[in-house]
This record gives C-alpha cells, structure tokens and sequence, in this order.
C-alpha cells in the first residue's frame, strides 16, 4: 500500500493586531492573503506564498515566539527555500530587516532569519 502523500504544515501564531501582520507578511515577505475572518478587523487569517502557510490569530493571550521560553529554540517555523540568496536579495530590495543575514548556521544550514512584528522567528533556507 502507497502511503497518503502529505501537503503542507502551516504553523499558528497567536498576534497582538492580525491587520498589522497581514500587512507585514504582504508587504514585507510577499505573502498574499488567503482568507481572513472578518472581512474588517480580522482576528484570524491565512496568508499564503507558494506552499507556505502561516495562520495568525489575536485573541486574550500574548503573542509567545519560542526563542523567548528558551533560547535553545530559536525558530517558530523553518522554511524551505531552494534558492536563499535570491530570496534574501528580493528581501533586502523590500528593505526587510534581518535578525540574522544570509549565511551558515550551527546546524549546517544555509539562509537567514527575519522577525515578524510579533517577534515570531522565521529561517528562510535549505541544508548546505
């Protein structure tokens, strides 16, 4: 028997205003908007670019990036990129500000990392 063959994960995070980081991930990282629940002063939405998802959602709790309950766990969501140079140069010509630039991590990983309004942590890259 063939197994089922899976999609994508998208990760969840809780925001502080979901209009504010639709508009971060729209005009910054070049996410478009896929849903957002409501139309005006959302409190949920997806946003979308090729096969990557983040869902974002406001609500009673604060937002809690994982490098800020342990520094040993410094990334909310890893993202395969094939080619990070070109994507951290598109990047850099948004003016996007990088939390850590284009290079090699500990992990033998090649990419960046850029912090979203929330303080959420996203690395951009492949294994070297």
């Amino acid at each position: 028997m063939t197994p089922a063959r899976l999609g994508a994960i998208a990760p969840s995070f809780i925001v502080g205003n979901v209009t504010r980081t639709i508009a971060f991930y729209r005009d910054q990282l070049g996410f478009g908007t896929m849903f957002q629940d409501p139309e005006r002063d959302p409190f949920f939405a997806i946003v979308r670019r090729d096969d990557v998802m983040i869902f974002v959602k406001s609500g009673g709790a604060p937002a809690q990036p994982n490098w800020t309950r342990d520094a040993s766990i410094k990334w909310d969501a890893y993202v395969y990129v094939p080619d990070p140079d070109a994507l951290a140069a598109e990047y850099a010509g948004r003016s996007v500000a990088f939390h850590r630039p284009l290079g090699m991590t500990s992990e033998r990983l090649w990419g960046f990392e850029v912090d979203d309004p929330d303080g959420y942590r996203l690395f951009f890259g492949r294994p070297a």
